[in-house]
């Protein structure tokens, strides 16, 4: 059952996906926000093109705090990751905003 606010999407056999380490649903690569280490400092990764090792969340503030909470980014990164998750947080609540904003395209399983 997805949590509310999280996009319900079927990936097909081509699209990656990814498991977002707060909440550890699954998704397309495109319905979820990279992040890295870049010198010491977590960032989010909007276009998934920062070279090194990421971990992906929903754009969804809930799942960062399930991360932070469980200290699943210094697991996934497989780095001494910085306290500070602002960046990312304002990344995931511009996306979360968006997708609010955006009537869905897709049918939802009721």
């Amino acid at each position: 059952m997805p949590a509310a606010g999280r996009p319900v999407s079927r990936p097909d056999a081509r699209t990656p996906v990814r498991t977002c380490i707060g909440c550890r649903g699954r998704g397309g690569r495109s319905d979820l926000v990279r992040v890295v280490v870049v010198e010491g400092v977590l960032v989010p990764d909007p276009r998934a093109r920062i070279a090194g090792r990421g971990a992906w969340l929903h754009p969804d503030p809930a799942c960062l705090d399930l991360a932070v909470r469980r200290r699943a980014l210094a697991r996934a990164l497989r780095a001494e990751v910085s306290p500070d998750v602002t960046a990312v947080r304002i990344e995931l609540e511009r996306r979360h905003a968006e997708q609010r904003s955006e009537p869905s395209s897709t049918p939802h399983d009721g």
